[in-house]
């Protein structure tokens, strides 16, 4: 188990606790062909688990480059990759010539994706979708692919039949959760026709203490705002956790068919459960509008879980430390989740 603090006070504390490797990643790490390419990594968790696999080298004392690819329109991001020992490339993965000219990588994580604005520019979100995930197969017809999906490809589902299983069909609403179905089908179609060794990992979803789901309910919680109930079950996963679950699941990358698996915790949890929790931790007692349907958006894990064993960081740690962050004014990336979206509306 990794030894974790009371409280998180900075965001530069916050950022050490994300990077920070387990012993099994320390050792899984020195598998690791050099270099290791992160493609997307300016996004929300590209930073973090380039930075994660290059500590993890340096632990286990394993020469091995971690190459982050990105537009980098965030200029910090880059220099804070930079600074932790990271190497950045600059590239357009739409551009076809860029994406032939990134360098040459046995082993590749995809982060790339579009989700948020998806409602304004529909066009764009599916090129980056699927035109991307193209370029990238063309490049690397033959290299180990993990590719980060997400749980929105699924339907809602009734909460009392438990998570969404990977052979469950592909059926949902919205303009972005159908791209996503198309991101899929295109890796698909190219380890189908060149036998490219892929993984499909749908994430639900990633959190930590400026943004994602427990952020958003412990920030309503906080100001008085209405907690909506509507969807009132989800899944999450510490976002460290879930970085390590990617880097490791390397050796789960397969030719046709390609590999499909769900990332989450193994819980499902209660929106009205965490919120109440919350109100506890805040010392205020939150105001809830609506009331629970019988679906939701859900995930079952059983299967990656069975593939990897990993430590979780305990669920009542990560509720204390957004407690606390959400009570001295943290960082918010103001990016809030939609998790009350029924419609697919992003």
């Amino acid at each position: 188990m990794i030894e974790l603090p009371e409280a998180i006070q900075t965001e530069s504390e916050l950022e050490e606790v994300l990077t920070r490797p387990s012993a099994p990643l320390i050792e899984f790490i020195q598998t690791v062909a050099s270099p290791l390419l992160v493609l997307g990594a300016g996004g929300k968790m590209g930073p973090t688990l380039a930075v994660l696999a290059r500590r993890a080298a340096t632990a286990a004392g394993y020469a091995l480059d971690v190459l982050a690819v990105s537009r980098f329109s965030n200029a910090a991001a880059r220099r804070w990759l930079e600074g932790h020992g990271v190497k950045t490339v600059s590239c357009d993965l739409l551009d076809a010539n860029a994406v032939a000219g990134l360098p040459d990588a046995q082993n590749i994580i995809y982060l790339v994706g579009l989700k948020f604005g998806t409602a304004q520019n529909p066009a764009s979100t599916w090129a980056i979708n699927t035109i991307v995930p193209a370029r990238v197969c063309e490049r690397y017809p033959r290299n180990r692919i993990i590719a980060l999906s997400t749980g929105n490809v699924y339907p809602m589902r009734e909460v009392s039949r438990g998570g969404a299983v990977e052979t469950d069909s592909l059926t949902p609403l919205g303009e972005y959760a159908n791209a996503a179905v198309g991101r899929e089908r295109i890796f698909e179609f190219y380890s189908q026709r060149q036998h490219t060794p892929l993984a499909l990992l749908r994430l639900f979803y990633a959190v930590e203490l400026r943004y994602g789901v427990l952020a958003d309910i412990a920030r309503k919680v906080h100001a008085g705002a209405p907690v909506a109930l509507a969807n009132g079950y989800f899944n999450c996963v510490w976002q460290r956790d879930a970085n390590e679950l990617i880097l490791r699941a390397l050796p789960l990358a397969a030719a046709a068919p390609l590999s499909v698996f769900n990332l989450c915790r193994p819980e499902l949890f209660s929106v009205r459960a965490i919120a109440t929790r919350f109100g506890e931790l805040l010392g205020r007692a939150p105001v809830f509008s609506g009331h629970e349907t019988e679906s939701a958006l859900l995930g079952n894990s059983a299967k990656l879980g069975t593939a990897l064993l990993a430590p979780m960081t305990p669920m009542e740690t990560i509720l204390h430390w957004t407690a606390q962050w959400v009570q001295q004014g943290g960082s918010d990336l103001g990016r809030p989740t939609h998790f009350e979206v029924r419609d697919g509306n992003y």
